[in-house]
């Protein structure tokens, strides 16, 4: 695996806890981020391939060699939304956790400004609500601006969602399309407010870091991500920070990652999936994701976040209540890799685009065509 201390040390304690239980040692080796796909990689082909792995994403390389999970993953009620089954029905992994996209509002500033922000869904807003909001608060207390958001198409897909937009699809006859209207109307949205009042330019098109202008106080809102909670709470001390429920134009949506379990066949294959099935077992799962502040892909369960759990009842809300667009990035990613349908570039034609309709150098009507382009230009399929 590859991961941070609090999910390093939330599989060494479950690790720890197994070997208590059954005597079977679980050795993990953390390997940089930056490395981990080519080990992976080079170990498939020299034969040496772990028994387990928690990785970004499947590669073709060795996705042959992978168990079908899709047993485990009934038993231990994984959202079904996660779950992408490959052209013989098999579910060769499924996600150990989620992040999620979603709002943080300097609450200093809000309550400076008298202004309330929703967070339960009777108080919902919609993105011209939210708007005004932040202007009114910007205006009130004089904060730098209304809102930055990452300059990151995953975040740009969920508010799409927002909008009633699938994002960019990949539909039967290999080409991409998108429902024009809906899309039309969020790209157009995301041009108005990058207007160096509501939302700085510089982020998109510069490369300005986001979490280092809310981390400013000068900042009402801060559109992100759930992995920012352990960071806020850590190094946010000037002023008073809170999660928020997220805009919903005509629908909620958030838009969910994490890290993909995979086991590979082999004699110890039977082990690892026994392991599995333990740590996936409820009282197991809600454990590592207390130590972990992991958003669990099982719903239902008790988790005790401590001091960030008005935060992470937050997060959970959303999921439970979004549009299904939400989890389709991830499936439709493996379902492509599945089906031998890849991209022969790296290239993110959403963000590219965006910012250049973040910049002014194109309309939203260019921007779109403009993607779906260079969508079109790099997918191969079999």
């Amino acid at each position: 695996m590859s991961g941070d201390a609090n999910q390093g040390g939330g599989f060494q304690k479950m690790a720890d806890k197994y070997f208590e239980e059954t005597g079977v040692e679980i050795d993990i080796d953390d390997i940089p981020y930056d490395d981990f796909g080519t080990r992976l990689r080079n170990a498939a082909q020299a034969d040496g391939l772990p028994d387990l792995a928690r990785v970004t994403a499947i590669d073709p390389i060795w996705m042959d060699q992978l168990e079908d999970l899709s047993d485990l993953a009934a038993e231990r009620g994984v959202m079904e939304s996660l779950l992408a089954e490959n052209e013989e029905g098999a579910v060769p992994t499924f996600l150990t956790d989620l992040t999620a996209v979603g709002l943080y509002v300097n609450k200093s500033l809000f309550d400076q400004a008298g202004v309330a922000y929703p967070t339960t869904a009777d108080g919902l807003w919609t993105w011209d609500e939210f708007i005004a909001a932040v202007k009114e608060v910007k205006a009130a207390t004089g904060a730098r601006y209304g809102l930055v958001m990452d300059p990151s198409s995953h975040r740009l897909r969920s508010f799409m969602y927002q909008f009633g937009s699938d994002g960019f699809t990949l539909g039967d006859d290999c080409t991409y399309s998108t429902k024009e209207a809906e899309t039309t109307a969020a790209l157009q949205f995301f041009a108005d407010i990058n207007d160096d009042d509501v939302m700085p330019r510089s982020v998109w098109v510069s490369g300005d870091d986001a979490n280092a202008l809310f981390k400013s106080g000068q900042v009402a809102a801060y559109y992100s991500g759930s992995w920012q909670v352990a960071d806020f709470q850590a190094n946010i001390a000037d002023f008073e920070w809170a999660s928020a429920l997220m805009p919903a134009q005509t629908r909620r949506a958030t838009n969910l990652g994490g890290g993909y379990i995979v086991v590979y066949s082999g004699e110890k294959s039977q082990a690892a999936l026994d392991f599995l099935n333990w740590l996936f077992a409820p009282e197991n799962y809600t454990e590592i994701s207390e130590i972990s502040g992991f958003l669990p892909v099982v719903q239902g369960l008790d988790i005790d976040y401590g001091d960030a759990q008005a935060s992470f009842d937050l997060y959970n809300d959303e999921i439970a209540n979004s549009a299904d667009a939400a989890a389709a990035q991830e499936r439709s990613a493996l379902e492509m890799v599945y089906k031998g349908q890849t991209s022969g570039s790296d290239a993110d034609p959403l963000k590219d685009e965006a910012v250049k309709l973040a910049n002014g150098e194109q309309d939203v009507a260019t921007t779109i065509a403009n993607i779906i382009a260079s969508l079109n230009e790099n997918i191969t399929c079999e």
